[in-house]
């Protein structure tokens, strides 16, 4: 399964308000190898969502939380295709707070990414070209 097709297969998990987590998300936590139980969905989860994505790919991941520990995984590229990864600032582009997810696809003002915790979901959301930080190539591993 590629990139696209693992992300999309995840299209409408979102988070249960209250006490109770939705068990896919506290899943996309601990399979990259933090604890689910520590962690709530309403912990900040875009990031995990990618990482999962990637390493059950069989691409480079970051393993971090923080959605700019993207900006040090795979390579930059001006010209991404759907499925590289985007990252946006988020607040101020100077900011330690960013957003991870997939390119789907741009218009003139808009990039289209695929990801989660976006509206407390996996969905696709546009969001202003002019806050994307980078876009990345992950490697593919084996």
């Amino acid at each position: 399964m590629n990139i696209l097709e693992m992300a999309l297969s995840q299209y409408g998990v979102t988070e249960i308000n209250g006490s109770k987590d939705h068990p896919q998300i506290l899943s996309y936590f601990n399979e990259i190898g933090l604890d689910g139980a520590q962690l709530h969905n309403e912990t900040a989860w875009c990031s995990a969502f990618a990482n999962w994505v990637a390493k059950k790919t069989g691409h480079s991941y970051s393993g971090e939380l923080n959605a700019r520990s993207w900006l040090n995984v795979g390579e930059s590229t001006d010209a991404p295709d759907a499925g590289d990864v985007v990252i946006l600032w988020r607040e101020k582009p100077c900011s330690r707070k960013g957003h991870v997810g997939f390119f789907i696809k741009e218009t003139r003002g808009f990039v289209y990414v695929l990801g989660g915790n976006q509206n407390n979901r996996v969905c696709i959301r546009a969001y202003p070209k002019n806050r994307v930080l980078d876009y990345k190539k992950l490697i593919k591993h084996g």
